[in-house]
C-alpha cells in the first residue's frame, strides 16, 4: 500500500511539475494534447513542400533546452544573414510592414511586405497541420482553427512556445466577443501536429517569426492576420449559399476584396457585433 502511494503521489508531482514549468501564454494546450483528442479532423500537407536556405534548426529535445533569448539568437545566427540577402534582392527589407493572409481550405499561409512600389508577396507557405472544417470557431475546445480579422502584437510574440516558436493571432477578438464565442491561445507556430491552430513546421515558423518580430520592433503597432476559408469571392459565396456559415462569410468578403482590388491591407473595425470596412 505505501509503494502505491508513493507512485500516485509520484504522478501528480510530475503532472504539476510539468504545468508549472512554463508561464501559461508559452502552451498551445489543445495543440499539446493533439494526439489524445478525438473526434478532431486535422489537416495535414507535406512539410517538404518547401524547403528554406538555411541551417535547419536543432531538434525538439535541444531546442526545449534552450531559454527563450538563446532561441533567437540560435536562430538569428542561422537565418538572418541570408534571409535579408534575399529580402534585399527582390527590393525588400526586414522590419518593413508586414501583412499575413491564411486560407484554410488550401492550407497556405502568405506573408507581405510593404515595399517602395507597395505591398509585395514575399512568399507564400503550406501550412502542416490544422484542424476542424471550414467555418468559424464557435468555442473552447471544438478544435476549429478560426476565420476572421486578428492581429499579432508585440505582447503575443512568444519565443518560448511549446512548439518551438509562436505568435498569437489575437483570438477571440471584439467581434468573436461580441457573438460569444470562446477559445484562448490560437497560435502560429512550429512543429506538425495543431488543433486549433496553424502549424508551419520549425523551419518555417523561424523565418515568419523573424519577419513579424522585426516590423513590431521596427514601430508597426499590429501585424494583420486575416484568416478566410478560401478565396471569398462573390462566385465562391453563390456555390456556397447552403452552408450555415454563409452569413458570415459575406461579412469576411469586403475585407478579403478590398485587398484583391487595392493591395493594400484593409481597416476592419468592429461595430455594432459586425465587421466593417474602412474606408
Amino acid at each position: 500500500m505505501k509503494l502505491k502511494t508513493f507512485w500516485i503521489l509520484l504522478s501528480v508531482a510530475v503532472v504539476l511539475a510539468f504545468f508549472g514549468a512554463k508561464p501559461a501564454q508559452t502552451m498551445c494546450i489543445d495543440c499539446t494534447f493533439a494526439p489524445s483528442l478525438p473526434g478532431v479532423s486535422t489537416w495535414l500537407s507535406s512539410p517538404s513542400t518547401m524547403k528554406l536556405p538555411y541551417p535547419p534548426p536543432p531538434s525538439p529535445e535541444e531546442w526545449r533546452l534552450l531559454k527563450p533569448d538563446e532561441r533567437l539568437k540560435h536562430t538569428r545566427e542561422r537565418v538572418l544573414e541570408p534571409l535579408t540577402q534575399e529580402l534585399m534582392e527582390r527590393d525588400l527589407q526586414l522590419g518593413a510592414s508586414t501583412f499575413l493572409r491564411v486560407f484554410k481550405e488550401s492550407r497556405e499561409l502568405e506573408l507581405w511586405l510593404e515595399s517602395q512600389r507597395g505591398w509585395k508577396l514575399f512568399r507564400k507557405y503550406p501550412i502542416a497541420a490544422m484542424s476542424g472544417a471550414l467555418g468559424p470557431k464557435l468555442k473552447e475546445g471544438d478544435g476549429q482553427a478560426p476565420e476572421g480579422f486578428y492581429g499579432v502584437t508585440k505582447s503575443r510574440l512568444n519565443p518560448g512556445s511549446s512548439f518551438h516558436l509562436s505568435f498569437n493571432i489575437g483570438y477571440p477578438n471584439a467581434y468573436d466577443v461580441m457573438q460569444g464565442r470562446t477559445g484562448s491561445f490560437i497560435m502560429v507556430h512550429g512543429g506538425e501536429v495543431s488543433i486549433g491552430c496553424f502549424a508551419m513546421t520549425d523551419p518555417l515558423i523561424e523565418e515568419i517569426y523573424l519577419i513579424v518580430q522585426a516590423a513590431l520592433t521596427n514601430g508597426q503597432d499590429e501585424v494583420p492576420v486575416h484568416v478566410f476559408p478560401f478565396p471569398v469571392t462573390e462566385e465562391r459565396l453563390a456555390a456556397e449559399s447552403k452552408n450555415a456559415a454563409n452569413a458570415f462569410w459575406q461579412e469576411l468578403r469586403p475585407g478579403y476584396e478590398a485587398f484583391e482590388r487595392n493591395h493594400t491591407p484593409p481597416t476592419i473595425e468592429v461595430q455594432k457585433g459586425c465587421y466593417v470596412l474602412q474606408p
